[in-house]
């Protein structure tokens, strides 16, 4: 299954219901504390139900819901490529279309209701039956759909199989009646579906901003230490371990016995007194035997003494390669990674290297990548497809894919702009240029203020010019040469930007 889209409401700064789209690879941009984080929260506490990174509580009701009396958190979630077989009865096959467990949409979405942020309660909207002759089939047990067959004379064939049943019933049913309802997948003879349509959810695992990264963590002493302890925790080794446990004991209590036997010969009264002790193979610390297990570099030094960038890049990749183990040994059939600011302690150089992992990782067959950034680094290796622009416009968070601009056509500068409020002379050159091709400089200039510029002339001679700040920061962005004026400030070019934004905009506006 592939990550559509998620609704999200009542959670956090989330208080409408805020619908966002993914694709392969999602990047969500946008201000400090704006909600970037929340939302890949939001499917950690969906997919792992708590047992993830994120554990909800009460503190994550919207405020504003609350004091509306509104305590229910609602996170939804629609999926596509969708398997093309699912059990859902005992070991019959069928699928979620002939079992109309799909929207109008052809996705599968799922509901998850948590009241007072309590135990979820779910459901799956789709468009299904709702003829009184032929609904509520799914909530039916094998006994009540044989009599339905029975009492409406429906050709069957095979009474033992509750989806064929189903499908016969619905197949002689002249009119569905086919509305969008939730149906409660939690209860009842439904509560077999959700328990099957959980194996082929895809994989979530959320790798946060704030992760440890001190040397007093364990993971970065050694992400080799940490895989001990999940090599160790395996059935089959610890049998083994048993296994080498008891025959150390045994010979340990073969010695033990004939050194006793010796004392005896010579005081029995103090071998009476003497007794051996063996620890229990459940004791037994296994992990401190492989504790020098380590990653190191060329010039042996351990990880816990390299620089918080380079720590940061083996353990996202410690991260990655954990991921890919627990997505082969479940059986998971797709997998989603959730990186919260990748670039966080990275050289420029890395955070290109790593969105380019990212873009490639994405690609590959059933896995999709999102990512929350801060860097204007990454945001420009990406395309306008992969981001997510968040805002927040009247107390409603906004979540955008088509982003709003001034230019009429996609800037990644303005995109940068508008989330992270970069101010940069590459924007200012791109909203200049703009200007002047639509044949608009002349009327941008009016009314604004002029300011004195030296402008140097072939032969050396300077000559005195007045012209508008905007114009001032183009001629020094173009010529650095000329060092007669003083250097405009990144004030004067964030004053000269939001000019030209607000004239662009009362152009658009004609």
């Amino acid at each position: 299954m592939k990550l559509k889209k998620v609704k999200i409401k009542n959670f956090r700064g989330y208080n409408d219901e805020v619908e966002i789209e993914f694709g392969n690879l999602t990047a969500f941009v946008g201000k400090n504390d704006i909600g970037k984080s929340t939302v890949l929260e939001v499917l950690d506490i969906f997919f792992n139900e708590g047992k993830g990174v994120i554990k909800l509580d009460k503190e994550d009701i919207n405020k504003q819901a609350l004091a509306e009396n509104n305590n229910e958190i609602v996170i939804s979630v629609c999926f596509e490529e969708l398997p093309t077989t699912i059990i859902i009865d005992s070991t019959n096959e069928t699928t979620l279309q002939s079992e109309f467990l799909l929207n109008s949409c052809n996705q599968l979405e799922i509901i998850k209701r948590y009241p007072n942020a309590g135990k979820e309660k779910v459901f799956v909207k789709a468009n299904h039956p709702t003829n009184d002759d032929c609904k509520d089939l799914l909530q039916k047990t094998n006994k009540e759909l044989q009599k339905i067959i029975k009492d409406n004379s429906i050709f069957c064939s095979d009474q033992t199989k509750n989806a064929v049943m189903r499908a016969a019933i619905w197949e002689t049913c002249t009119d569905l009646q086919l509305s969008e309802i939730e149906i409660d997948v939690t209860k009842g003879e439904t509560k077999s579906i959700w328990e099957k349509l959980q194996n082929y959810l895809p994989l979530y695992t959320l790798f946060q901003s704030d992760r440890k990264n001190s040397d007093g963590d364990s993971e970065v002493q050694d992400p080799l230490k940490e895989a001990v302890k999940q090599i160790l925790s395996d059935n089959q080794i610890k049998q083994k371990f048993s296994e080498i446990s008891a025959e150390v004991e045994k010979k340990l209590k073969d010695v033990s016995d004939r050194t006793l036997d010796k004392i005896r010969e010579m005081n029995p009264e103090i071998a009476s007194t003497l007794n051996p002790v063996i620890p229990s193979a459940e004791s037994l610390k296994w992990a401190e035997v492989f504790k020098s297990v380590s990653i190191s570099s060329d010039e042996d030094i351990p990880i816990n003494k390299r620089g918080s960038g380079v720590k940061r890049l083996i353990l996202l990749n410690f991260f990655r390669a954990e991921a890919e183990r627990i997505k082969a040994e479940k059986n998971n059939p797709s997998i989603i990674y959730a990186i919260e600011e990748p670039e966080t302690s990275q050289h420029t150089e890395y955070q290109k290297k790593l969105i380019s992992a990212f873009l490639s990782l994405s690609e590959t067959q059933n896995v999709q990548v999102i990512i929350t950034t801060h860097s204007a680094v990454l945001v420009k290796e990406l395309k306008f497809e992969h981001l997510r622009l968040i805002s927040s416009r009247s107390n409603s968070k906004m979540v955008e894919k088509v982003l709003p601009n001034q230019l009429p056509y996609p800037s990644l500068n303005e995109v940068n702009y508008l989330a992270f409020a970069e101010i940069t002379e590459e924007y200012h050159n791109e909203l200049y240029g703009y200007i002047v091709s639509e044949g608009e400089l002349q009327n941008f200039k009016s009314g604004k203020k002029n300011i004195k510029y030296l402008r140097e002339i072939k032969g050396g001679s300077i000559i005195t010019e007045q012209i508008i700040l905007t114009e001032y920061i183009r001629n020094q962005i173009h010529h650095p040469e000329n060092k007669q004026n003083a250097r405009f400030t990144n004030e004067q070019l964030k004053e000269s930007i939001e000019l030209m934004r607000a004239f662009i905009q009362t152009m658009i506006k004609r």
